[in-house]
């Protein structure tokens, strides 16, 4: 078939048809077919030319045309392509080096080969701007609900039509043993929206615990209005949750709200979840407060918060902990994603017990290392002492409150403390030596004997071995595996040194060693301190 013999408005015809059924630029598809045709054109003259093709967007009238570069002598490669500044001049007034030189050249017959090439060179463009349009459309819709219609299921994965295309409900982001057939209309949360390859994948997710804040949010107007913010949420999809959350109106109840007259609204999204159970719980910027408060419906005795290793311990009465715990450990496991807390629940009874067991092991250590009658030992846990250390470095005045304890007494407990301290340390010292520590190790500053003992046991001897310890190798830290938190215990951690510590140590010992400039440090803390009062500044604005 010769382009010049078809009707030459069919192809802006066909282009506006295809571009109307894909929802895309008519250019685009006009474009591809220039390609095509080039590329047949190629085909018939020859690889090696440029040959380009333009159609008319008004009469559809394809022009085919040749081009030829101009290049120096020495860099011609290819002759059907390229011409000198001597060949050129024959077609050219005064030719230079980068002109182009354009000749019409008749249109080609477009064999059966040829055009089934083109048709597939059309469809591969057309693909291309689907799936561009497809992705520019969705990707912002991450992070939003979408409506669509089941197609099929594959292998337990439920593929949706979303109208301008296809996105997927993987297995594990369905809620419980949730059934699908194709027609059903299904509601879900866009979690993510990646282009590859054979087109965006668009990801979605009814277990994410946004796709139970994006439904409050369309059932709550004061949610949508941000009169009241949802904090956190904790989801155990088909079966309970809990919602944090909180109101910015003094006037309103931000509980009242999301459950709404006779439970209207929480009871519309209970239903899309499958009647999934929701705790709403009013949010606290006091993390004891508000655990107190997401492990309702159990009553809290007291609570204990561990801020640097992020773990609280709540004490309730012995007939409240099956309903802390819950089932299977459901609310307390929930609790702790609100909060963000490792939560140990222990009874009344057994925090009692554990309570005697520390004053009983601290009487023990005082009549063992000071040589006191259990009475005086006594006495000492009981106002507060839990160490050797702080009975030896404290303010006297702290010992006379004492009861029975008199200045010459305050003296006496101190300097056998004192005593007693000197000689573990000597005995660590000297266990620290024999195990390889260096002096180099041994006089930094910050080190005691006992923690020198304690790295030495695991093989750091000198300061250069301490120097590539990582801070949370000394100090401890936490570790998220698989939403799972992981304790990791640090050399230093029984001596109570903190994170900062570990790292201020650390640092102090390159810097010794010179692998650290200090004035770099200097200035890395200088910018540190600016972003600070910035962000003061900020808050106090």
């Amino acid at each position: 078939m010769a382009i010049t013999s078809a009707n030459q408005l069919e192809l802006l015809q066909t282009a506006e048809a295809v571009a109307r059924e894909k929802m895309i630029d008519p250019v685009l598809v006009v474009e591809a077919m220039e390609e095509s045709l080039a590329r047949a054109a190629k085909s018939r003259y020859g690889s090696e030319m440029d040959i380009r093709v333009k159609i008319d967007r008004k009469t559809g009238r394809a022009q085919f045309t040749r081009v030829r570069t101009v290049v120096e002598d020495d860099e011609l490669e290819n002759y059907q392509a390229e011409l000198t500044v001597e060949q050129a001049r024959q077609y050219m007034a005064e030719p230079k080096v980068g002109d182009t030189y354009v000749e019409e050249v008749p249109p080609v017959e477009l064999g059966r080969i040829a055009a089934q090439s083109a048709k597939q060179v059309i469809l591969q463009k057309v693909r291309e701007a689907e799936r561009d349009r497809q992705y520019e459309e969705f990707k912002d819709r991450a992070g939003t609900i979408i409506n669509g219609v089941v197609k099929r299921e594959e292998y337990g994965n439920v593929i949706v039509d979303v109208g301008a295309g296809e996105a997927i409900l993987r297995r594990n982001e369905k809620i419980g043993r949730e059934a699908y057939r194709p027609g059903d209309r299904i509601r879900c949360y866009v979690k993510d929206v990646r282009r590859e390859a054979r087109g965006p994948q668009i990801f979605l997710s009814r277990t994410a615990p946004e796709f139970m804040a994006e439904l409050f949010k369309m059932e709550v107007p004061e949610i949508y209005d941000g009169i009241i913010e949802i904090k956190a949420v904790a989801r155990d999809p088909g079966s309970r949750a809990k919602i944090g959350v909180i109101s910015y109106d003094g006037s309103i109840d931000p509980v009242g709200a999301c459950v709404g007259m006779r439970g209207s609204r929480v009871q519309a999204v209970v239903n899309e979840l499958q009647g999934e159970k929701i705790d709403i719980i009013p949010w606290n910027e006091d993390l004891p407060t508000f655990l107190v408060n997401a492990l309702q419906p159990a009553e809290v005795s007291k609570v204990v918060l561990d801020e640097d290793a992020e773990r609280i311990e709540v004490v309730v009465p012995d007939e409240q902990l099956s309903l802390a715990i819950g089932r299977r450990g459901q609310n307390v496991r929930l609790a702790s994603q609100l909060t963000g807390l490792d939560i140990d629940i222990m009874t009344e009874e057994e925090e009692s017990q554990r309570r005697q067991k520390e004053f009983e092991e601290r009487t023990k250590l005082f009549m063992d290392t000071l040589d006191l009658d259990e009475f005086f030992a006594q006495l000492l846990v009981s106002e507060g002492f839990t160490t050797l250390e702080e009975v030896a470095y404290v303010d006297q005045d702290e010992l006379l409150v004492i009861d029975g304890v008199d200045e010459d007494t305050a003296n006496e407990l101190q300097a056998r403390a004192t005593d007693v301290l000197e000689a573990q340390a000597r005995e660590a010292l000297a266990r620290a030596r024999e195990l390889g520590a260096e002096d180099s190790l041994i006089e930094f500053e910050g080190l005691t004997p006992q923690m020198v003992e304690a790295l030495a046991k695991d093989g750091i001897k000198t300061l250069e071995d301490f120097a590539t310890c990582a801070d949370w190798e000394l100090a401890g830290g936490w570790t998220t595996v698989d939403g799972q938190r992981h304790k990791d215990e640090g050399l230093l951690e029984p001596f109570e040194v903190s994170l900062d510590e570990a790292q201020t140590m650390v640092m102090t010992a390159r810097v010794l060693l010179g692998w650290v400039d200090p004035t770099e440090l200097e200035e890395d803390e200088g910018e540190d301190d600016e972003v600070d009062g910035e962000e003061t500044e900020e808050t106090e604005a």
